[in-house]
């Protein structure tokens, strides 16, 4: 089974790096977006298995946009991984009690990128 990712990352260097390090394993189909305001226009019509948000967006940054896609039909129960390059361990714990799986950090490694996802969902509670 494929795995829909939203992956919404304002970096277009990261977008593609990850696009090609997820896309290359045959195991994901993934969306992109560059903005908060494009994810949740797009995610409805997308209905992804994961969302995967980099955190410091310009406009909205990812802790708002987890909390606006939580408010639509069908997203308040979506698994979410935040990405940053900001992984001290307090934001790390604020990020999840703010409902995300999992934080992977920045420079992440495209080739153990997939594996990370994996195994992230995979320790998810049921």
């Amino acid at each position: 089974m494929t795995l829909r990712i939203l992956h919404v990352e304002d970096d277009e260097d990261i977008r593609e790096i990850a696009k090609l390090s997820l896309e290359m394993t045959g195991e994901f189909e993934l969306m992109q977006c560059a903005s908060g305001p494009e994810a949740i226009a797009a995610a409805p019509g997308y209905a992804p298995d994961l969302l995967l948000m980099d955190v410091m967006m310009p406009g909205m940054s990812g802790e708002q946009l987890l909390a606006e896609l939580r408010k639509l039909p069908g997203f308040a129960d979506t698994p979410a991984i935040f990405m940053t390059a900001r992984a001290q361990p307090t934001e790390v714990k604020a990020l999840r009690d703010q409902g995300a799986l999992e934080v992977i950090v920045k420079p992440f490694d495209p080739l153990s990128l997939a594996t990370q996802i994996q195994d992230i969902l995979a320790a998810a509670p049921a």
